[in-house]
């Protein structure tokens, strides 16, 4: 729940349920080896925040998720939001990329490291492999999905930036599908650079699942194109798909 740390709020119940949830996390986290119960709090407090916001999620295509697989989610970045969007709305166990910083910070780095979330280096392209062939491991050994933006940031006027490459490796290394998704609606809730939530609806869009069986990791660029094309058809339907 690193969101819990870097999103700044000043709805006094948002701060509420965040610090209570927030200290709840880091508690049972000393003590939740595989992260399931970690995330299941995570999880309350996202439902929590869009309760209290009145953010109402229309999901579309979650019927094309198999249970007991495991994906990498990756999709467009536009707001703070958008993390609490997707952990409220897909009944799958997730870990994330968190900031390196983040993992160093007393307490919380236990949690985050107990949770099986794993630190991204920002200036290390080395290391940055290193993490992701961590990442598609924990994927595997813990059966779990991972929700990646490979925009590498929120987009600063809303419009989809280019894809880097780290979703496809991911996916790739793990022999994981990649399902691209696409988000409608979070910029307009919370804006980026903003503290202030907006009523509004949000939709999840959840495109096909893109097999990786057979594939290497040299073709993880054109993997990366086809899941940013599909993001891009997804928000220019507006309507129900």
């Amino acid at each position: 729940m690193a969101l819990f740390w870097s999103l700044v709020v000043v709805d006094p119940l948002i701060i509420l349920s965040t610090v209570f949830f927030g200290c709840i996390s880091i508690v049972v986290s000393l003590f939740d080896k595989k992260g399931d119960a970690t995330l299941g709090i995570a999880r309350l407090w996202a439902r929590s925040l869009l309760l209290i916001t009145g953010v109402k999620v229309r999901v579309e295509g979650l019927e094309k998720l198999e249970q007991g697989r495991h994906y990498v989610f990756c999709g467009n970045h536009l707001s703070y939001m958008d993390t609490p969007v997707v952990l409220s709305n897909i009944p799958v166990q997730f870990r994330f990329l968190a900031k390196e910083g983040l993992f160093k910070i007393p307490f919380l780095g236990t949690h985050l490291t107990q949770a099986g979330h794993v630190p991204v280096p920002r200036d290390d392209p080395r290391a940055a492999i290193k993490t992701m062939g961590q990442a598609a491991a924990i994927m595997n050994e813990r059966a779990v999905s991972l929700l990646v933006f490979p925009e590498g940031g929120r987009s600063l006027d809303g419009v989809l930036q280019p894809f880097k490459e780290g979703a496809a490796y991911i996916a790739i290394k793990a022999q994981a599908p990649l399902v691209p998704i696409a988000l409608i609606g979070t910029r307009e809730v919370l804006p980026m650079g903003s503290a202030t939530f907006h009523r509004g609806p949000v939709v999840l869009k959840i495109g096909d699942p893109i097999a990786t069986e057979g594939m290497i990791l040299k073709d993880r660029g054109p993997l990366t194109d086809q899941a940013r094309e599909r993001v891009v058809a997804m928000l220019a339907v507006k309507g129900p798909s």
